[in-house]
């Protein structure tokens, strides 16, 4: 099979397409044939030596979207030619920007019938990140004020309309030109990061998604509530910690797990018209380093390769 690989960490032209042997599943996995897989700045991360999940050299990818080519032993869950979408083996090596992908059955799910494969492999780590990170780790309510830092992002743009189906007022921080983006996806209101603090222009949260880091995490326990919650995608510092609970916030920091029950709700709202997943753009196998090098530009929404 084709598949994208590295020599080394570097910057995105370390990428390229070699040739090398389809896995077999293994007892309760199953083979997928790729039609996609989707890129997330982690991937990018791992492929400059930033964040040394695993090992050397780095073999990059946890989102996919495709078929089931074959099926493990024990496994009844799906049939050969089922369309599957998922996040394989996070934080292990999933090897995904390939041809084939083996996975286990229970961190995959049927693929959102409504939408391609392209969206659908877009969908997985984001869409389980704010999940996880709204829901799971905040306990969102209907009614709830929530603030979610960089709407317009992978993790962002999905987390504004996952808010909003739940029944949340959402307020969502996003540069001047994705506001109107922002807000044709659901937000209630936008702040404009680039004009003044958003703390002078926030007030009384019950729950922040914090995906920015640095001081973002600090600055954001000013406009929640007593007895608010931050849950935060990057390390928060202890001396935010002490800050906050003084004040009886809760301080979540998260990262995202693979998890079929997610990946069966997040299908869910994208078949029910309630979350739509933006593609940026999609580059084919062997442009994976220009992938790379495009989502560096931060566009709105997601980038994928098309296998």
């Amino acid at each position: 099979m084709r598949a994208v690989t590295q020599n080394s960490v570097g910057e995105p032209d370390v990428l390229f397409v070699a040739e090398q042997p389809a896995p077999s599943p293994k007892a309760s996995e199953v083979l997928v044939r790729v039609k996609a897989a989707g890129i997330n700045p982690v991937d990018g991360a791992v492929r400059a030596g930033y964040f040394p999940l695993i090992g050397e050299p780095p073999f990059i990818g946890w989102d996919i979207s495709g078929t089931v080519e074959a099926l493990g032993t024990g496994v009844t869950a799906f049939k050969v030619g089922d369309a599957v979408f998922g996040m394989p083996r996070f934080p292990k090596q999933a090897a995904a920007y390939a041809e084939f992908v083996a996975t286990p059955v229970d961190e995959i799910a049927a693929k959102p019938a409504a939408i391609d494969h392209a969206q659908a492999a877009a969908l997985p780590l984001a869409g389980l990140t704010a999940w996880q990170g709204l829901v799971r780790h905040g306990g969102l309510q209907s009614g709830q004020r929530v603030l979610i830092h960089a709407g317009a992002g992978g993790v962002g743009h999905l987390a504004v309309q996952i808010a909003k189906a739940r029944g949340a007022w959402v307020i969502a921080t996003a540069s001047p030109d994705k506001l109107d983006y922002v807000r044709s996806i659901g937000a209630d209101e936008v702040v404009d990061y680039t004009k003044g603090d958003f703390t002078e222009q926030v007030r009384d949260i019950d729950l922040v998604l914090d995906a920015m880091g640095g001081d973002h995490a600090d600055r954001s326990l000013k406009v929640l509530r007593e007895g608010g919650v931050l849950v935060s995608l990057l390390n928060v510092h202890d001396a935010t910690r002490v800050k906050a609970g003084e004040r009886n916030i809760r301080v979540e920091r998260m990262s995202v797990v693979p998890d079929r029950e997610g990946l069966v709700e997040l299908a869910r709202l994208v078949d029910a018209r309630k979350l739509a997943v933006h593609v940026a753009k999609a580059f084919p196998l062997n442009q994976a380093g220009a992938a790379h090098a495009f989502l560096a530009t931060r566009p709105i929404g997601k980038v994928v390769l098309t296998v």
